[in-house]
C-alpha cells in the first residue's frame, strides 16, 4: 500500500511498511524520514529574519507556498520550525528542493 501524499509534501517520497497485528490486521505506516544534510541543497539566496516574522510568510515570499516552510527547516537544519525565526538578524538559506542542482552565479 502506498501513502497518498501530494508531491509537495515532505512525506511524498517516504516509503511505507506494513506491520501485521497478532489478529492478522495489517497496519501500514510511514518509515522514518531522515532530515537531509544542508549540503544537499543548492542555495538560491539568503533571507535575514526581522522582528515578528513568521516562517510560513517567509516560505510564501520565497517559495510561493506557505506550506513549504518545512523546506526551510530542512535546508537550515532545524528540527523545531520556530527556532528559525527566534533570533532577529539570523540568516536563513533559501534553497532549491533537495537534489535539484543549482546554477552557480546565475
Amino acid at each position: 500500500m502506498s501513502a497518498n501524499f501530494p508531491p509537495t509534501s515532505r512525506y511524498a517520497l517516504t516509503p511505507t511498511s506494513t506491520f501485521v497485528r497478532a489478529d492478522g490486521t495489517p497496519v501500514t505506516y510511514l518509515k522514518r524520514r531522515f532530515v537531509p544534510a544542508p549540503e544537499n541543497f543548492a542555495l538560491l539566496q539568503w533571507h535575514r529574519v526581522v522582528q515578528g516574522e513568521r516562517l510560513d510568510n517567509i516560505a510564501a515570499q520565497h517559495l510561493g507556498d506557505p506550506e513549504q516552510f518545512w523546506r526551510l527547516c530542512d535546508a537550515n537544519r532545524a528540527l523545531r520550525p520556530d527556532e528559525l525565526t527566534e533570533t532577529v538578524g539570523r540568516k536563513l538559506a533559501i534553497t532549491l528542493p533537495e537534489g535539484i542542482p543549482g546554477v552557480p552565479h546565475a
